[in-house]
């Protein structure tokens, strides 16, 4: 790809990402902009991105395996894992800030006895080590297959997000279903791309003398 189209894929990607940002910003500055419950519009909209930009991120490394041409979107899959890690730490700081207003006490009870919470928390804990090891620094002091292996943790980042998103709404509500279908989806692709790799391999022909 030439390098002009990138740069304008990768405005136009900061620009997509940051705008969930600037409407909350936008509301926030306009009387009852958020709604009549603020607190759970930004909790709402801080966590549904989050698993939008966590979804699109898994959703990389497959498409460009199946679909050569595409190769170049993996320079993308950086700054998406990024945001979507802006948007958790957000999400987090909403509960942490505004609804338990930062009394430890309660967060480890919510913790304890709610499972939705439990299984936030465990989400972004799994995201943490992820973002903190997203430096090429960090790809070299680890090494390639670390790296790789200690990356694979996104997966299961996203189905405990699912799994909290699940939990978090009413009976009958059925906003995590395409979340939950295409993470599925991704997670049955992995082992069938794996195969298919391996099958090639094996019956490559050799190179001509």
């Amino acid at each position: 790809m030439k390098r002009p189209l990138l740069i304008t894929l990768k405005v136009l990607t900061w620009i997509a990402c940051l705008a969930p940002l600037a409407v909350l910003v936008r509301g926030a500055l306009v009387p009852n902009g958020l709604g009549p419950d603020p607190t759970a519009h930004i909790a709402f909209t801080t966590g549904y991105t989050t698993l939008m930009l966590l979804t699109i991120t898994l959703a990389i490394s497959p498409v460009r395996r199946i679909v050569p041409r595409l190769g170049w979107i993996i320079r993308f899959r950086r700054l998406l894992g990024l945001f979507a890690f802006f948007y958790a730490t957000v999400h987090m700081l909403t509960y942490v800030a505004l609804y338990s207003g930062f009394n430890l006490q309660a967060m480890a009870d919510d913790i304890a006895k709610r499972r939705f919470i439990t299984m936030g928390v465990a989400a972004y804990l799994l995201l943490l080590p992820l973002a903190l090891t997203s430096t090429t620094w960090a790809i070299r002091k680890l090494g390639g297959k670390r790296w790789n292996r200690l990356h694979s943790l996104i997966y299961l980042a996203a189905v405990c997000g699912v799994i909290h998103y699940w939990w978090q709404v009413k009976t009958g509500v059925l906003l995590p279903l395409p979340f939950t279908i295409v993470v599925a989806a991704l997670l049955l692709v992995r082992p069938v791309l794996a195969w298919r790799d391996r099958h090639r391999r094996r019956h490559r022909l050799p190179a001509a003398i």
